[in-house]
Parts: structure tokens; sequence; C-alpha cells
């Protein structure tokens, strides 16, 4: 099936009040959920959320620890990288200086890399998503002040 096929299902299934999309085309198949829920395959939590103790922090907490200044957002639900391999050097690091469109990411989302790029000129305040680890559509990825 077409990428853009699929991309154009996910913005139908964004625009709706639709929870669940599938589609049949020959041999190939899609099935979109919203909110998580159908998963076929249950997901681990990390190796470090499964050993933390019972007891959370409130998730206020973390939210006052986020430097003031222009939220980038996750566009797409994937998996976040911050380089472009295991080796390789980071896009960007904390305190660097970002320019509009500098490549500030990869989200991995049905196996095609998707660079995500600076919408705003600035120094990079926060990083708040961890290399390799999933994130959700509109999660703040990083600050630029």
């Amino acid at each position: 099936m077409d990428v853009r096929k699929i991309k154009k299902l996910i913005e139908l299934l964004e625009e709706s009040s639709l929870t669940e999309l599938e589609i049949v085309e020959g041999e190939e198949s899609v099935r979109l959920v919203r909110g998580g829920q159908g998963l076929s395959m249950p997901v681990a939590p990390p190796p470090s959320i499964a050993a933390a103790p019972a007891a959370v922090e409130p998730e206020t907490d973390k939210e006052d620890q986020v430097p003031e200044g222009q939220a980038v957002l996750s566009p797409m639900v994937g998996t976040f990288y911050g380089a472009s391999s295991p080796e390789a050097q980071p896009f960007v690091t904390l305190g660097q200086t970002v320019g509009l469109g500098d490549t500030l990411c990869i989200i991995e989302a049905m196996k095609m890399f998707n660079q995500i790029e600076a919408d705003i000129s600035g120094t990079v305040v926060a990083i708040l998503a961890e290399n390799g680890q999933p994130v959700e559509y509109d999660q703040p990825l990083f600050v630029i002040r």
C-alpha cells in the first residue's frame, strides 16, 4: 500500500470521530486505532520504569521543571532517535543554537524515518524525549528559546 494513502487515512481518522479504521486492498491491509486501544501486540515498559518503585511523582512536578520557550511537538506516533545512527553524534545538544529548518531528530513510524525540523530559530533549552523511546502525537520533544 502506498505511504501517501496511509498518511491520508491517518488524516481522515484524526479529522473524524472514528476510533478505528481498517482498509483491505488485495493481500495488503492497514488498521488504524485512535487512543492506543486494540494494539495487536503488548508493549512492555522500559526496564527503568518496570524497576521503579510504586510511588510515582505527580506529573505537575515534572511539568514545572520544563523551561519556558517554544515547544517542538511530535507530528506523529513513533520512535524517537536523536542521531542518525547509534555511533553518530546527536543532531542537537542542550544549549546548541539551531536555525529554522535544522534537523532536530528522527521519528521512525511504520519503518519510515521522518526528520523533524526546527520551526523557529533559537537555543535548545530542553530535550524532553529519550533516544529509542516511543513518542506520541503532539508530545513535546524539545524546548527552543
